[in-house]
């Protein structure tokens, strides 16, 4: 369990000599509770700095991560879902690059968990002989070949997200810094090849 909270009451055992902590924390933790009750636990407690040396990238999976706790998915999966919703797609050529895939909740399931491909549905489903239903995607780039702008459409979308569900996000100036950063970074390393 990993969280922010404050320190809200401090008792001491006269007999053991034991202190016990009070905290209230930012989130539900309820779920722990169980698994942690009774163990021996390593803990932690520091004055909380919000993290300001994030590169793009880096908040980017920072952000995206919290977001995948909040609504209770895996990290490929919002990964996915940011990138259908914000993303480019893989062009090659001039060509889009089209994927068949079973038209039934496996096989979007399995569309949204990939990790090394990304795929958006369309519209167009066919239908074999033999009855079974392939819906037609289309390949997505993976936001580790974005260049500045298309990285920042990437990382608003997910900011705007983040903000509707109450998530703590970087001010929009940080924002404007971080990217600026990005760029800097970006053309130093096509420079330096």
């Amino acid at each position: 369990m990993d969280c922010k909270g404050t320190l809200k009451d401090v008792t001491k055992d006269w007999m053991t000599g034991r202190f016990r902590l009070t905290f209230e924390v930012d989130k539900d933790v309820s779920g722990e509770i169980e698994r942690l009750s009774g163990k021996l636990l390593a803990l932690t407690a520091k004055v909380y700095r919000r993290k300001r040396s994030l590169d793009a990238n880096s908040y980017y999976w920072s952000l995206l991560t919290k977001l995948a706790e909040v609504i209770g998915v895996s990290k490929n999966r919002a990964h996915n879902v940011m990138l259908r919703r914000y993303g480019k797609l893989e062009v090659i050529d001039g060509s889009m690059i089209y994927v068949v895939v079973p038209d039934n909740d496996e096989g979007e399931r399995m569309a949204l968990e990939a990790e090394t491909y990304h795929i958006k549905p369309t519209s167009e489903v066919k239908e074999t002989q033999s009855g079974l239903r392939f819906r037609t995607y289309v390949m997505l780039r993976g936001s580790s070949t974005y260049d500045t702008a298309e990285m920042s459409t990437l990382i608003n979308g997910l900011v705007e997200e983040c903000k509707d569900l109450g998530i703590e996000t970087m001010t929009p100036q940080e924002l404007e810094r971080m990217m600026a950063l990005y760029e800097q970074n970006r053309r130093k390393r096509v420079h330096d090849g």
